[in-house]
């Protein structure tokens, strides 16, 4: 089956991998599965007309594989790749399944915040605190030492935190959260992620006009 996906160019540089973290969840996924595909790379600010035909609401990710329609949202996308292609499986839990589900939106909200005292960062670290524990219980993965699609969807976010923070506030996970961190080593140094992931230069780039509007 031939596979073909559509995800985020760089800002500014429309021949270079953008920053989407679901983009990259996506990629993250066929590259664990070691699934072949095309990769087109569609600049947001300038969408081609043969993207917007096939997906109208010109969201990225979006995949088409084989003769099937193009399908969109990266938690229907990596849904299609698991059945289309079930070994290795990436399978998780369905106890699992919502851990670390809040830290993107409680990251963006305090990465945005121009007020130290709203409580977005302790909202920040309530969460990376509850990832902490479940992985004292269960890492050094979601599901101990295999990954799955928890992991993938995780992944990129964490990578954002870590850059966007440090970038534009000068934060840093602390040291305490070792689980998480070392969380984070392991997932940012497997080959799919170093082979999908933004550099840091294009994630700041990405997040600039969000942070400072």
């Amino acid at each position: 089956m031939a596979v073909e996906v559509c995800v985020k160019a760089a800002v500014g540089a429309p021949n270079v991998l953008g920053d989407c973290p679901f983009s990259q969840r996506a990629l993250l996924t066929l590259e664990e599965k070691h699934v072949t595909y095309k990769m087109n790379l569609i600049n947001l600010q300038d969408k081609p007309k043969w993207f917007l035909e096939v997906n109208p609401a010109g969201t990225v990710p979006v995949i088409k594989v084989g003769n099937e329609e193009w399908t969109s949202d990266s938690d229907v996308i990596v849904v299609i790749i698991e059945e289309k292609y079930p070994s290795p499986s990436l399978t998780t839990p369905p106890e699992f399944a919502t851990v670390g589900s809040n830290i993107y939106s409680s990251f963006s909200a305090f990465l945005k915040s121009k007020d130290n005292n709203d409580g977005t960062e302790q909202t920040l670290l309530s969460e990376l605190k509850a990832l902490d524990e479940h992985l004292k219980s269960h890492g050094p993965y979601v599901n101990g030492a295999s990954i799955c699609a928890v992991d993938l969807s995780l992944a990129p976010k964490l990578y954002h935190l870590e850059v966007a923070l440090d970038y534009f506030k000068k934060w840093a996970v602390p040291e305490s959260f070792s689980h998480v961190k070392n969380y984070m080593n392991l997932l940012f140094a497997r080959e799919s992620f170093i082979k999908t992931k933004a550099t840091k230069e294009h994630l700041i780039a990405g997040w600039e006009p969000k942070v400072n509007p």
